[in-house]
């Protein structure tokens, strides 16, 4: 088929380029939310205190191992480049150096949660200054969410990949840039043509991910191909902390109404109108692939009751005969029944288990759209306990629907009845985190925020892309509800943390050192946080004057308000890995 010259970088694969490990046909790049991150003082506050990665994002999708391996099963060489991570572990890493170095066919950068927005675009800026010949592709929720307004106002990006999963895409694209072709055969794919944008519609829609395994493996051997550790890690501290994923499906059957990866927002920016599961011999080659080679805690994404018992029950069959004896987490959207937890006892001798409730006010939560009440959470909390759970965690949120500032700090005494409860024999650990930064695009409040009580101060990409910029958490919000302002989600979030943290204190869950520590940093920051809106009634002069000062004073705290990381932890032993057998792959290439 004849090419369209109006098409960017639309040319055929003209010889082989650099190849050495360079990564000759695709770079997979995930860049922290802010490029110039460490730069600037930024009192990030409690944003990323329940997930294991810093402020910065720093995590990658785990689409990029499937990608990575789906292509590299096609006879494409791919490479993942952890930018973020790099430039975390050293002040005098430089990305322009580092992005020189590479002659791909195709860059592809994440766009999937919008906290990474600044980045994405500045990195894509980067590669487009260093490399014009070069075309860039997004892909992601996010990316999917607002494609039209990328491709018309970002001319550094050149294709947006629609949907969540890329992979067939992604392939379909490499085949015409490296063959020529038209690029409108490429599904899901938004481009340029002449100046217009043209939307591809989302017509591919795997209704299974059995084609789209995670091979650990495939990355072991990517890490050592390259020599390049640090490209891989998943977060800044994985190296301490190897916790390893598994992904049991995409979409859910619960609509949420900030979340966008709901039932509603799903169908609505990625045409998912079901949950796309994988067969539970594949999840079992998975797992089997993580423990012959790691020793660390395994994560199980995604509730595997989602399916049904008959689903589950054959997950776990299939799972109890790999004799697991790592630390394993697996996550529910509803308090499962006692036979679901006597089915994880028999299948992982050390399980645990975590539910976000959101509110202790039923109310709240059933307008948030977690449709249990309390009976049905505490019936789950006793039972986890009886049937011999390591560990349950408890999340709460705030800036939610209904609530206000009474509300939240009702959580902190709901919990203490509970660990007094069904404490005794198990680590019960609730946690509270703000609804933050943003509310997700897609999701039911981003829809229709006056239906559910909210105010979205932004609604573009790029309003989005300033906020990241803000010197507080708090200006970075894109939302207020109609029982807290911003300042009053701030309030609420910093008392109830302090509460949780003194009660947790109490009842021994952690040392009185860490407890103190996390209650002196969230003590701070509300102090910070009250100085810099006294700033806002300053004449400019001395606001300039004084807000450097207090840029001074943000530097002592770096998040971590809410908790340490370390309280997200589960047990890692001494030896986190499986050494004979991870040599053998090295050296061989092969497996044990």
């Amino acid at each position: 088929m004849a090419r369209n010259k109006d098409l960017p970088c639309q040319r055929p694969f003209s010889g082989a380029p650099e190849r050495k490990s360079m990564g000759s046909d695709l770079v997979l790049i995930h860049a922290p939310s802010v490029f110039d991150f460490r730069d600037r003082s930024t009192l990030y506050g409690p944003i990323s205190d329940v997930i294991p990665s810093t402020p910065v994002f720093e995590m990658y999708p785990v689409g990029f191992a499937t990608l990575s391996n789906y292509l590299d099963n096609l006879g494409y060489e791919v490479r993942i480049l952890n930018l973020a991570v790099k430039m975390l572990r050293s002040r005098n890493f430089d990305p322009e150096s580092c992005l020189r170095k590479f002659k791909p066919v195709l860059f592809g950068l994440d766009l999937h949660w919008l906290p990474h927005v600044q980045g994405v675009i500045e990195v894509a800026k980067l590669l487009k200054h260093i490399h014009p010949e070069i075309p860039i592709v997004l892909g992601g929720l996010s990316a999917s969410y607002f494609h039209r307004e990328i491709l018309e106002n970002y001319k550094e990006v050149d294709y947006v990949i629609r949907g969540d999963c890329a992979e067939e895409p992604l392939a379909e694209l490499l085949k015409v840039l490296k063959g020529g072709g038209d690029v409108s055969e490429v599904p899901n794919l938004s481009y340029r043509r002449s100046d217009q944008v043209v939307e591809g519609t989302i017509d591919l829609v795997p209704n299974s991910l059995n084609p789209f395994p995670l091979n650990y493996p495939h990355m072991i051997r990517q890490v050592h191909r390259y020599w390049d550790l640090t490209s891989y890690f998943p977060f800044k501290k994985w190296f301490f902390y190897p916790i390893t994923a598994v992904l049991t499906c995409k979409g859910c059957i619960h609509s949420c109404i900030t979340c966008g990866g709901s039932a509603s927002a799903m169908k609505r920016v990625v045409n998912r109108s079901q949950v796309a599961y994988k067969d539970h011999e594949v999840l079992a080659k998975e797992v089997a692939s993580i423990i012959k080679y790691m020793r660390g805690p395994i994560f199980f994404l995604g509730d595997c009751m989602q399916g049904g018992w008959e689903r589950f029950s054959e997950m776990m069959n299939a799972l109890r005969k790999l004799r697991i004896k790592n630390e394993v987490m697996v996550e529910f959207f509803l308090p499962p029944g006692r036979d679901v937890l006597d089915e994880l006892a028999s299948t992982f001798p050390r399980f645990n288990v975590e539910i976000s409730p959101e509110s202790h006010d039923e109310q709240v939560r059933r307008s948030f759209g977690r449709p249990f009440d309390n009976a049905a959470l505490e019936q789950f909390v006793e039972d986890a306990r009886i049937t011999g759970c390591r560990r349950l965690d408890l999340f709460f949120m705030t800036g939610l629907p209904g609530q206000d500032y009474n509300s939240a700090l009702g959580t902190v005494d709901y919990c203490r009845d509970l660990i007094a409860e069904h404490g005794s024999g198990m680590r019960l650990v609730p946690f509270i985190s703000p609804l933050a930064p943003f509310v997700d695009p897609g999701s039911d409040v981003f829809e229709s925020p006056d239906e559910h009580g909210y105010r979205l101060r932004f609604r573009s990409l790029e309003d989005h892309r300033k906020a990241m910029l803000a010197h507080t958490w708090t200006d970075m919000l894109n939302y207020e509800t109609q029982w807290m302002d911003r300042d009053t989600i701030a309030q609420a979030t910093y008392d109830s943390a302090i509460g949780l943290s003194l009660l947790k204190g109490e009842q021994g869950l952690f040392s009185k050192k860490r407890t103190n520590a996390v209650i002196r940093r969230a003590r701070l920051e509300k102090d910070l946080m009250k100085k810099f809106n006294l700033l806002k009634s300053l004449p400019f002069v001395e606001r300039k004057k004084s807000a450097a000062a207090l840029r001074k004073v943000m530097r002592r705290s770096n998040g971590g308000s809410m908790c340490q990381k370390e309280e997200l932890n589960m047990p890692v032993s001494i030896m986190p890995v499986q050494l004979v057998n991870l040599l053998r792959l090295l050296l061989t290439g092969k497996g044990a």
